[in-house]
């Protein structure tokens, strides 16, 4: 089948993205194509486009994890889905028969592969998975709302429920609430009853923090998130940190979080090596955790709260596929609050 795309042969600015008209194959036993309506953009984008050490890219390769759209076509066996269907995909690849995927920790296992990152994505207009990465979609939501939620709802539902535990009367500190996994973040932590405070890079993202539910928002370029963290806590600190930056916010977080709490971290956008005081982490007992993506039990146990309206998708602006170029250059120049997401005609 003949298919249009948005793709890149080789690694660069967002001008190695090109439209292009690409073969792609019938699903085979227990896969599905899906006729792509929506994707939404992450950062993963812009690095794999970058160019990422050791990841050996298929050309023309298309980026895109977080997918939604309608069933169209079946192959032989395929399960739990009819033509027609309105799906969410689960944005990873795994095996389905090791002792992490047999476990429900699939985000574990050694085959585990991102939708658009060591793997084809949905940069087009159709696109073939395995049955067992349909997720119903919530009938209320439009298409480009859904797709701003799969990955960054599951990266937050383990790093808020799994890794930090939060618990009501906790205190939480999320960094960088205008991306999509702190947007979703700070709403799951005020459903798990915490107060949370959220840090911004500029003045004019305050409102919509709180509107998702920050009881605290903190300019991070004006003022001292450490200092602040402790005024509001009564010099105790956070129970637990939720951080993506990496770099010097990672190591100030350290001195943010009280004798006992939890940093999470998902990523390092602001550097990958940040100095850390070990006498800071194992004399006052901080629990640092890693935490990548999550199972899909994760994103099964949201869907409630994401049909109900509980978590709320946040997208920022919605542009065509085709003008993939131009929404590189706003993520990356950082003209977002939440998702930019792609529709697909």
């Amino acid at each position: 089948m003949r298919v249009d795309a948005m793709v890149l042969r080789r690694h660069g600015g967002p001008e190695v993205l090109e439209r292009e008209t690409i073969d792609l194959p019938d699903p085979g036993p227990r896969e599905v194509r899906v006729r792509v309506r929506a994707v939404a953009m992450n950062h993963m984008d812009l690095w794999v486009r970058r160019g990422l050490p050791n990841l050996k890219l298929e050309y023309p390769h298309r980026l895109g994890c977080d997918i939604v759209g309608e069933v169209e076509s079946l192959g032989a066996g395929a399960r739990g889905a009819k033509p027609g269907d309105r799906v969410m995909l689960q944005p990873a690849l795994s095996c389905g028969v090791c002792a992490a995927c047999l476990g429900g920790t699939d985000n574990l296992c050694r085959g585990y592969h991102i939708l658009g990152e060591s793997t084809q994505g949905g940069y087009a207009t159709h696109v073939v998975v395995p049955d067992v990465n349909l997720i119903p979609m919530p009938a209320a939501l439009a298409f480009e709302a859904a797709a701003a939620l799969p990955l960054c709802t599951l990266t937050a539902w383990q790093m808020v429920v799994k890794k930090a535990r939060v618990a009501p009367g906790q205190v939480v500190l999320v960094h960088a609430a205008g991306s999509g996994v702190s947007s979703i973040a700070i709403q799951i932590a005020k459903l798990f009853g915490a107060e949370v405070i959220a840090t911004v890079g500029s003045d004019d993202k305050k409102d919509k923090a709180r509107a998702l539910g920050a009881d605290h928002v903190v300019n991070y370029r004006d003022e001292d998130f450490v200092a602040r963290c402790k005024e509001i806590t009564g010099r105790r600190g956070v129970d637990a940190v939720l951080d993506h930056v990496g770099g010097e916010v990672f190591e100030k977080s350290v001195l943010a979080t009280a004798w006992g709490g939890r940093i999470v971290t998902c990523g390092a956008t602001a550097g990958f090596s940040p100095k850390i005081d070990l006498r800071q982490i194992f004399f006052r007992q901080i629990e640092v955790l890693g935490s990548t993506m999550g199972s899909k039990a994760d994103l099964l146990a949201a869907l409630p709260h994401l049909a109900s309206g509980a978590i709320r998708p946040v997208v920022d602006r919605v542009v065509p596929l085709w003008s993939a170029r131009e929404a590189h250059e706003a993520l990356e120049a950082r003209r977002a609050f939440g998702k930019i997401v792609l529709a697909v005609d």
